[in-house]
């Protein structure tokens, strides 16, 4: 009986949440831009100044990645993604062409539901509500179980920051009874316009099944790709930071590393050098046992741990100072568990003969599991990049940088964002890292240019077409006359 009625109450509060920031949200959409962009700032700087303590709240409460990393992620989240589209004309006429005769003007999609995972609790919620409060939208978050008190804690900070900027109360909302039905409660609501999901496979799933228009996220398994042309020390140094950043909780990080053969000895050593431990076959299938269940999903016990922790579940022993487990890949498929997924500090290692080899075997890992997400190659020649490029079912190769925050765009020019989207091949909406300007549509205002006796007048149809060839022989042979007069 007990649990009938929370699911009620989740469900009743689902329905609260939606109508006061349905409400707020009327609120806010009768502001203008430097009203926005003021509460939008404050917001900023309210995650600022909790960026620490909420990236310690995170780390306590899920037992995922680094205090200091989670920190990092929030400024970021604040500061990296504020930077970046403090800008952005997101609300009223946000264009105007005199030449087209055609005006654009923003129109926020109303109340958005986010979901939030429990890997990056506090910096997705965060970004989320910047996002979305740029674009004069309401949002409601359905916060991970396992991240619940950060998450609430994160929520209840910017909504203070953003009511005291004189922004609406109730634009921020976060359920605090939580069960599937209210979720689905959420997410179902004709009074919701867009879910922004952001998490595993099945919750990304379940909000696209769930009739609402969503903008969701797949998973990574992104391969890191070591040309013999690359300068094999910084490209080593940059995976193990990029792989070892919260312990591997953003899904764009490292998870396999394909290396041409000609440099293989070296980065072998230099990865050892620089804290890897490349683990005996024996050893190997012990840690592949304890970081995946029987049912082939992560064990949600080693997400975001230590390679001390990993080894002790798996009951092994590891060299003092060791940064990165590795593992020989072996192959692709289920049957090859480290060709997956693994947000852990554990590392596939493979090799083949000549760039060729390793972008057949870079998509292989992609068409496998993460189809859509992101890779990353570490070369000197331009034309291997350019290939890879032109080939990889990815939204986004990053060159020479760790993938981790080159895809997110805290090391890269990419727009910085906490939702990348993976496109058509990963079964998304999009391709792009998210931002505020897919959380509005556009509405165009048009001047008629042209008459409908225009469009049915005689004259050339389309270049190179028949009407178009005829005129050109009509004036060529004009010009011959008269030359001949």
């Amino acid at each position: 009986m007990q649990v009938r009625d929370r699911d009620l109450l989740s469900r009743q509060e689902a329905r609260d949440l939606i109508s006061a920031a349905r409400a707020a949200q009327r609120e806010l959409a009768r502001m203008d831009q430097e009203q926005i962009d003021r509460l939008v700032r404050a917001l900023a700087n309210a995650a600022m100044e909790e960026a620490d303590r909420l990236g310690r709240m995170a780390h306590e409460e899920t037992g995922y990645g680094k205090p200091e990393d989670k920190a990092l992620k929030n400024r970021f989240a604040a500061l990296g993604v504020y930077e970046a589209i403090k800008d952005m004309r997101t609300v009223g006429i946000i264009g105007e062409d005199p030449k087209r005769r055609v005006i654009e003007v923003a129109v926020p999609v109303g109340v958005i539901a986010a979901l939030i995972p429990s890997t990056n609790p506090t910096s997705t919620t965060i970004f989320k509500a910047m996002i979305a409060l740029k674009s004069a939208n309401g949002i409601v978050f359905s916060p991970h179980p396992s991240a619940k008190g950060c998450i609430m804690e994160t929520v209840r900070i910017l909504s203070r920051a953003v009511e005291e900027a004189g922004g609406p109360k109730g634009i921020f909302g976060c359920m605090s009874v939580l069960s599937p039905e209210g979720t689905q409660e959420l997410m179902r609501s004709d009074q919701v316009s867009l879910i922004l999901a952001t998490g595993g496979s099945a919750m990304v799933k379940a909000a696209y099944s769930s009739g609402t228009p969503a903008i969701g996220v797949g998973p990574g398994n992104t391969p890191a790709f070591i040309d013999r042309t690359a300068h094999v020390p910084q490209a080593v140094s940059r995976i193990v930071a990029s792989k070892t950043f919260d312990y591997s909780t953003i899904c764009a990080s490292e998870q396999s590393v394909v290396v041409d053969r000609k440099v293989e000895a070296q980065v072998r050593e230099e990865f050892v050098r620089q804290g890897g431990y490349f683990l005996p076959p024996e050893d190997a299938e012990r840690v592949a046992r304890t970081i995946f269940l029987p049912s082939g999903l992560m064990n949600p016990r080693t997400v975001g741990r230590s390679p001390r922790h990993i080894a002790e579940m798996a009951g092994i022993s590891i060299p003092e100072g060791t940064r990165l487990l590795l593992a020989e890949g072996g192959g692709v498929g289920k049957e090859y568990p480290f060709s997956q997924e693994k947000l852990c500090p554990v590392l596939a290692f493979y090799a083949e003969d000549g760039w060729e080899a390793c972008c057949e075997l870079c998509i292989r890992l992609l068409d496998f599991e993460g189809a859509g997400h992101t890779l990353a190659i570490h070369s000197n020649d331009m034309e291997v990049i350019r290939q890879f490029g032109l080939k990889k079912p990815v939204s986004r190769v990053i060159v020479n940088a760790g993938s981790a925050l080159g895809a997110v765009g805290a090391t890269t020019n990419l727009l910085p964002s906490m939702t990348l989207g993976c496109g058509a091949a990963g079964h998304n909406a999009t391709s792009d890292n998210v931002g505020p300007l897919h959380l509005i549509n556009v509405r165009r205002v048009a001047w008629g240019v042209r008459e409908i006796e225009d469009l049915s007048a005689p004259g050339p149809r389309e270049p190179g077409g028949r009407d178009l060839d005829r005129l050109v022989d009509r004036i060529t042979e004009e010009i011959l006359r008269r030359l001949q007069a």
